[in-house]
């Protein structure tokens, strides 16, 4: 597999839930588990069954989370030296076509969030915007049509 770009908080995010699924939700669906169990015929218990699919669930998650954090490469927007350009990691001010302004973090699938302005790496602003500089001007096809962005400023915090 591929590494996985992360940055520093988006790593933290996964390995805290992580922990959380493992110390916390495992031993709740465990419990929940052995409750059915205590009220008999398991062909006939709905509250067995749904406690069964919350443990594949709960350990489908954790496989994931593991695998991600394995495959992880994580990067700091600080130590990146990258002369402006735009760069995963890299938090991009943008002026759209009607004058508004917008600054947003180039982040990995995972701690991709628009309300708190972190666009996936893969999303396609963010693929327009990888690899150009301050001053440059990106078009992206929205499902409303073509939008404009000129770059104002390239940071790395």
């Amino acid at each position: 597999m591929s590494k996985v770009p992360l940055t520093i908080s988006g790593a933290e995010t996964l390995r805290s839930e992580l922990l959380r699924l493992k110390s916390v939700e495992r031993q709740q669906v465990i419990n929940a588990i052995a409750e059915a169990r205590a009220h008999g015929d398991l062909s006939e218990n709905a509250e067995y069954e749904a406690a069964r699919e919350r443990q594949a669930f709960v350990e489908g998650r954790i496989a994931d989370l593991e695998n991600k954090l394995s495959h992880a490469q994580i990067i700091d927007p600080k130590t990146l030296d990258a002369d402006g350009r735009c760069v995963f990691g890299a938090t991009v001010e943008l002026e759209d076509e009607d004058g508004v302004l917008q600054s947003y973090q180039i982040v990995g699938e995972d701690e991709a969030d628009v309300k708190q302005a972190r666009l996936s790496v893969s999303s396609p602003l963010a693929r327009a915007l990888i690899g150009k500089y301050a001053g440059d001007t990106v078009t992206v096809q929205a499902p409303g049509g073509e939008k404009n962005y000129e770059i104002i400023d390239v940071l790395y915090v």
